[in-house]
């Protein structure tokens, strides 16, 4: 679940994803200021658009919001104020986490990619990596899947040249960090660092 809000940018309207979907796969149902987004394949729900948002909370931001049990509360609220029956759940557990290269091979299909087997303390997660740097032994930052890179990109399964990756080794730059060197390669961790702790910045 992500949840963003920029007034200035797309006006006083709070968009709740819930699961990415195809936009031709969609469909939509709209009761007082909120309209729930469907997927037409499925039938689940992805997503939620509310309108004239600041009369609910005085929503503040300008992209993704921390979503917490308060902001969930404040969600189901609304959601229930226009008449939907429908209670939204998230995933309150962080989402970039320091990882412990357990395993790199080669990409069987590609000459630059790695296959990496990452610890991140309660799974190992296969993430495919592009970067030169990385290695077997390495501590790096995961962002997993449902994390909101400083971009705006939302971390979602992948399969890369016919490999599933459930995530991304970052980089300082991927991060947004302070002085992050512009050369290619994964931001590597010092020992001091707990695998699976999360990782702020």
């Amino acid at each position: 679940m992500n949840v963003f809000y920029n007034r200035e940018g797309v006006g006083d309207v709070l968009l709740v994803s819930l699961k990415p979907v195809a936009d031709e796969e969609r469909t939509f149902v709209r009761q007082g200021d909120v309209v729930r987004i469907i997927s037409e394949r499925s039938g689940e729900t992805v997503g939620y658009n509310i309108f004239s948002a600041s009369l609910y909370y005085p929503f503040s931001g300008n992209g993704p919001l921390e979503v917490n049990e308060e902001l969930v509360g404040v969600i189901n609220d609304i959601l229930a104020k226009n008449g939907f029956d429908e209670r939204i759940e998230a995933d309150l557990s962080p989402k970039f986490v320091v990882g412990y290269v357990k395993e790199k091979m080669k990409h069987p299909n590609a000459d630059k990619l790695s296959v990496c087997q990452v610890d991140v303390g309660d799974e190992v997660l296969q993430i495919v990596c592009g970067a030169p740097n990385v290695a077997e032994g390495q501590k790096v930052v995961v962002a997993k899947i449902g994390a909101v890179m400083p971009s705006g990109l939302v971390i979602q399964e992948s399969e890369l040249r016919g490999v599933a990756s459930r995530g991304m080794i970052c980089s300082a730059r991927e991060l947004g960090l302070p002085n992050a060197p512009q050369e290619k390669g994964i931001l590597v961790l010092s020992d001091e660092y707990e695998v699976g702790q999360p990782f702020v910045f």
